[in-house]
């Protein structure tokens, strides 16, 4: 439990039926609360008990992961091994991915590459190594029910009571305190409305499993259709190309083609952090332009390299006269029917004339993209002392902070889903070594306020 300079360590919130009190409990323990949790950490260390921050995560998943479905061997990162967990808040960090790959004996071996981007399983490699380290700050497989603002004799929310399942026993609960939570449960899968996923129609999330239970029960695949037009539709599109030898691919997309990202040195800009402190200050209207000028940066794009790659393919099938890779362009799909050997019929609009073709499929992969969870559902009654602004969403400060009553005091702090007041960063890895230093020093500058 952290106190202020000459603070009590026998006052603390009383419990009144809690398991466990903290200082700040994490929703979900994915990069974001592990930053925050490596931030906390070193701050902690070398400091006596009562000046340290009493932190804890919540996780549902059994371990640490991180787009396991999407781990493709080739497939490298988009960002900069730079902007790891902790490099821009603190270079010297024995958490950096260069002290990763010194403690795998890979240093070296790295450098000699001349590259920036590291592949994605090795990044995820990275991951699960900071996350052993902080294993003694997190609880795995502990589902979050229910939030609930805890008053004082006051009236006044001083903390939360953040109740989820016990893993150890089965049908109770365990309840958490905390002055403060931080909400970093990351982005679900999303698909077009009124689609159902089943074993022949995926949702790129799952990629990597599925085509492996397929391939380990031997089941044919001979044409497979997907859905999409950005980075994880273009690598779903070359991933089944490669495991599927001798299957058709369809790539399905609005776009007459890909559009490639667009990673200049200016337009990455908008990626700084002080590009934060840019957008959340400036009026509504700009902050719109922005976004939109700048959607080409991370949205509905494709690697120049993927791009030319899978063009280069599709140019040698013609030359060789065996076209596996096809790309529907300027179409939409328009129904999708089971057939009675459980493969399915896909009708396919080519939009500038109205015309439809059927494919037979054996799948049909969704690359449709994420979206932010739905974080009144998650807050449950936490939800009910959150202000919102004129478009009904969460109303948050630049230190990441919900703005909530004028009689609560407790914090809800949220990692992603804040594109509407800090940019295009809020839900990517960019900033999220400077947004967890943000975060670490609200906490400790609410708690000197506070004393």
């Amino acid at each position: 439990m952290w106190l202020p300079e000459g603070g009590d360590a026998t006052v603390k919130p009383p419990h009144l039926g809690s398991d466990i009190s903290h200082d700040i409990l994490g929703i979900g323990f994915g990069p974001s609360n592990l930053a925050l949790a490596i931030a906390i950490e070193e701050h902690n260390a070398g400091l006596p008990p009562e000046r340290r921050l009493d932190a804890h995560f919540l996780e549902r998943q059994p371990r640490f992961g991180w787009h396991r479905g999407m781990l493709i061997d080739d497939a490298t990162m988009q960002v900069s091994f730079l902007k790891d967990l902790v490099t821009l808040r603190n270079p010297a960090s024995d958490f950096s991915f260069l002290c990763f790959l010194r403690d795998r004996g890979r240093l070296v071996d790295f450098l000699n590459q001349k590259t920036l981007f590291p592949l994605r399983v090795e990044f995820h490699e990275y991951f699960e190594w900071a996350a052993e380290r902080m294993r003694h700050l997190v609880s795995y497989s502990h589902h979050v029910v229910s939030i609930d603002p805890v008053r004082d004799e006051s009236g006044v929310v001083t903390c939360f009571d953040v109740v989820c399942r016990d893993p150890g026993r089965p049908g109770r609960t365990l309840t958490r305190r905390a002055r403060d939570i931080s909400v970093a449960v990351g982005l679900e899968p999303h698909v077009p409305p009124g689609v159902e996923l089943t074993e022949r129609v995926w949702h790129n999330s799952e990629l990597l499993p599925r085509v492996a239970e397929l391939t380990a029960q031997g089941r044919p695949v001979r044409r497979a259709v997907v859905l999409g037009a950005g980075q994880s539709a273009a690598e779903t599109v070359d991933y089944l190309h490669r495991a599927f030898p001798a299957a058709e691919i369809c790539a399905v997309f609005a776009k007459y083609g890909y559009t490639p990202a667009d990673d200049s040195p200016f337009a990455n800009r908008i990626f700084d952090p002080e590009a934060v402190d840019v957008y959340f200050t400036a009026p509504s209207e700009v902050k719109q332009s922005l976004f939109d000028y700048h959607r080409s940066t991370n949205y509905s794009v494709v690697d120049m390299d993927l791009i030319e790659s899978l063009y280069a393919t599709s140019y040698r099938e013609k030359v060789t006269g065996r076209e596996r890779l096809r790309f529907l362009n300027v179409s939409r799909i328009r129904d999708v029917r089971p057939r009675a050997d459980a493969s399915l019929d896909i009708a396919v609009e080519f939009l500038p004339t109205g015309e439809e073709q059927v494919l037979e499929a054996d799948l049909l992969v969704h690359a449709t993209g994420y979206r932010p969870r739905d974080l009144t559902a998650l807050l449950g009654e936490a939800a009910k002392v959150c202000l919102r602004d004129d478009g009904d969403a969460l109303r948050v400060t630049r230190d990441h902070r919900v703005e909530t009553a004028p009689d609560v005091t407790a914090g809800i702090y949220v990692q992603g889903g804040t594109e509407h007041t800090h940019g295009l960063t809020s839900t990517l890895l960019s900033t999220t070594a400077v947004r967890a230093a943000e975060i670490h020093g609200s906490l400790l500058d609410r708690r000197v306020a506070s004393a």
